[in-house]
């Protein structure tokens, strides 16, 4: 029987189980998580740890996609071992970026004698490489802890939606208030496109994903015709389901997922009925979010 991650208490029993002898780099604020000066602490102790399983969990799914050849970005690498992992399953040029210094400084160090693996302090909103210099861009579990915040996991409020955004397709915007009637809804005014992880893929180049988030929930996130990818998304795990999302880039959306990016396009325009479902602040992120 797999487990629903939407199941909160199911999820938490199954968290706490993973993280019991992680209980001392928890934050006291689920909003640390976003904050650099949380990893900067965190990394200086932690030596490693694994979002979602290890390499080995979804090597099969990862090697239909990426060649060994190809020039692959990670996006938030952390202290996982999963660059390492890759190296030494033979993936040949794997460039590292975080916004932790102590992180990149660290594991620069532990890495040194691996000439395939670079390691660069970088903010993921802010890439500071040329267009379509990389065959894939991967992050594991990078945009979730984008996603600490958000109550309710059918709808991403604002502010997140914008930070997503501006890492999969950066905006400059101008946000004006629409009718008093709607006075929720923000109109987002298009000035200067500069483009990310779309920016920085080659044609036909794939971002992939890795998180616990379900299709019903991501997709609405990834569905959008202006990031010129199409979506794909596999699971893996036995008891317990996690998701490989491949976004193939120069492809179109395939009918069902564009009829989903009009749905929530029309949604958008709607009056908002601000429900939320959890007002504490206790719990650690992944079991907060069921993005």
């Amino acid at each position: 029987m797999s487990i629903s991650c939407n199941q909160s208490t199911l999820c938490k029993i199954f968290i706490d189980l993973t993280q019991t002898h992680r209980m001392e780099y928890l934050p006291d604020s689920n909003v640390r998580y976003k904050d650099v000066d949380y990893w900067n602490e965190r990394y200086r102790t932690e030596e490693s740890f694994e979002w979602f399983g290890d390499f080995t969990k979804f090597d099969h799914l990862l090697r239909q996609h990426v060649g060994t050849e190809e020039n692959i970005l990670m996006l938030g690498c952390g202290n996982s071992a999963l660059s390492y992992d890759m190296y030494r399953a033979g993936y040949t040029s794997i460039t590292n970026v975080d916004y932790s210094n102590v992180c990149v400084e660290s594991m620069a160090e532990r890495h040194k004698d691996c000439a395939q693996l670079s390691w660069l302090c970088m903010d993921a909103r802010r890439l500071a490489f040329p267009d379509g210099v990389f065959d894939v861009v991967l992050e594991k579990g990078t945009l979730d802890a984008m996603l600490v915040e958000e109550r309710d996991p059918w709808k991403v409020s604002e502010n997140t939606a914008r930070l997503l955004h501006q890492v999969l397709l950066e905006l400059s915007l101008w946000w004006c208030q629409a009718s008093p009637a709607n006075q929720n809804i923000s109109a987002y005014v298009h000035m200067k496109k500069t483009k990310q992880v779309s920016r920085v893929l080659k044609p036909g180049g794939r971002f992939i994903s890795v998180t616990f988030a379900q299709p019903h929930f991501r997709k609405g996130l990834y569905a959008r015709a202006e990031y010129d990818w199409s979506i794909k998304h596999y699971h893996y795990g036995n008891s317990f389901h996690y998701f490989l999302y491949v976004l193939t880039k120069g492809e179109e959306l395939s009918s069902e997922d564009a009829a989903l990016e009009r749905r929530l396009l029309d949604e958008a325009e709607a009056p908002s009925t601000n429900i939320r479902f959890q007002e504490a602040d206790s719990e650690d992120f992944l079991n907060n979010i069921g993005l």
